[in-house]
């Protein structure tokens, strides 16, 4: 695979045939995201059968990712949507309370009085809508509108810089992963993460039952942001999720923010997902904006692992066409170099600089290809950071890895039935990528793979020619 940026693409409603699963996967979709915000289980099922049956008939590999609500906190039903100005009063209430305001309206969170103090903000349906709590009484807040907008049915509710007392992982969330580990699904993305205790809470879970699956934590607010460095460290992968994120945080921060966090992600050899309003005209518009083209740009020239698509792919009018447009603008970004945090940041362990050392080699001899065999991923996530430009190719004996690998930037996964003799591993490796065209007689070749010496594991570093 030519392209280094794996491209994640949500489904929904405008995508969720056979027939555009198809072609999603055809235009270069490397992950499929269910979001559980917007799914029920008897759609999740038929989706994943949909998505696996596309991807067996077309012999391309996707994994799959199922993304948790988490957390959310919402305004009530309407039965009358609210036309809100600037300047006017509405009350939020809880716990059933009623309000004798001409504005009021329910919200599902219980604590919110008790969280919040006069003067703080209260942010409704991603932003739009901007209160200023005036008052507090036991169980509502007397609040002002800055920001006019019209107030519909069960909107979602932002609290900059408050610690929300609410579970990372609720009810619905559990019943959700119980549903995606008995699915097999590849991939688990876990909204809301504030520290590096709700990632474990799930890993538990997943433990518990011996689930293979792998944890994106999502970044979503300044808690999280702030407990960065041990939520990389607890977590297989972090997502940078721009929409609450963006909302959560001043706007001007949001890009430094980004940064940051990919920096930090290659500095721990942890692969990350730059996510959200990446190319948000294109829901209706069959081209983006200038703006947003840059915008992806930047996160390849940043190299961030995977970039994902929302709205645009689940409910939007060209979800195959919004794919070829992010490859597009990927591998030209690609092609054109790019600053990147690979090889500048210190490596975490030996391990890893093991596999550097092998990169290292590979880009010395002018390698056609870096052959890495993997049983748990890591040495492959290793390479992926090393951010080489040398193609790498990885073989696991495990299936569910194979997919979960395509979370890594540059690493192109394939299943082998390993054997005893390291060395006849990677003989048929190479043979594979012969016959897949990858490598041509001759080539050279760097392969790094784990040998057992007397009960001890050695990593064995070969170059060979193909």
């Amino acid at each position: 695979m030519n392209r280094k940026t794996r491209i994640i693409a949500t489904i929904g409603p405008a995508s969720d045939s056979p027939e555009q699963l198809t072609a999603l996967i055809q235009a270069g979709m490397n992950v499929a995201r269910i979001n559980m915000s917007h799914a029920n289980h008897d759609s999740v099922r038929r989706i994943v059968a949909s998505i696996r049956e596309a991807s067996d008939v077309l012999g391309i590999k996707v994994a799959i990712l199922m993304d948790t609500q988490g957390p959310a906190i919402r305004t009530g039903d309407i039965s009358t949507e609210l036309n809100l100005q600037e300047g006017d009063q509405i009350a939020l209430t809880v716990r059933g309370e009623k309000s004798e305001e001409e504005y009021s309206v329910d919200v599902n969170y219980d604590d919110l009085v008790d969280d919040i103090s006069v003067g703080d903000v209260v942010l409704v349906d991603n932003g739009v809508i901007e209160l200023k709590v005036l008052d507090k009484k036991r169980n509502q807040l007397q609040c002002e509108v800055l920001t006019p907008g019209v107030l519909g049915s069960r909107r979602h509710i932002n609290l900059p810089g408050v610690r929300v007392n609410l579970p990372a992982l609720t009810e619905k969330d559990i019943k959700d992963v119980e549903l995606g580990m008995d699915l097999e699904v590849d991939i688990f993305a876990m909204s809301f993460v504030r520290d590096a205790d709700d990632v474990k809470r799930l890993r538990a879970i997943l433990d518990y039952r011996g689930a293979p699956q792998k944890i994106v934590a999502k970044l979503e607010d300044q808690e999280g942001i702030g407990n960065l460095k041990e939520i990389i460290d607890a977590a297989d992968c972090i997502m940078i999720a721009r929409g609450d994120l963006g909302i959560e945080c001043p706007y001007e921060e949001l890009p430094i923010i980004q940064r940051s966090i990919v920096k930090a992600c290659a500095a721990a050899c942890k692969p990350v997902i730059v996510a959200t309003h990446m190319l948000e005209s294109m829901i209706e518009n069959p081209a983006p904006t200038r703006a947003e083209v840059t915008d992806v740009a930047n996160a390849v020239f940043e190299q961030a692992d995977s970039i994902m698509l929302s709205g645009e792919t689940s409910v939007g009018s060209y979800p195959a066409r919004c794919i070829e447009i992010m490859i597009q603008i990927a591998v030209r970004t690609e092609r054109s170099g790019g600053a990147g945090y690979g090889r500048e940041t210190e490596l975490p362990n030996n391990y890893a600089r093991i596999v550097r050392s092998a990169c290292g080699l590979a880009e010395g001899v002018d390698a056609a290809a870096l052959i890495v065999f993997t049983r748990t991923g890591n040495m492959a996530r290793n390479a992926s950071a090393s951010r080489t430009h040398i193609p790498i190719y990885a073989f696991t004996n495990s299936e569910t890895l194979v997919n979960q690998l395509l979370l890594h930037r540059g690493v192109s996964p394939s299943f082998l039935d390993f054997g005893e003799d390291p060395t006849g591993n990677v003989s048929r490796a190479i043979k594979h990528l012969l016959d897949a065209g990858d490598l041509k007689a001759g080539d050279t070749v760097v392969s790094v793979t784990e040998v057992m010496d007397g009960g001890n594991q050695v990593n064995a570093i070969r170059v060979e020619t193909a």
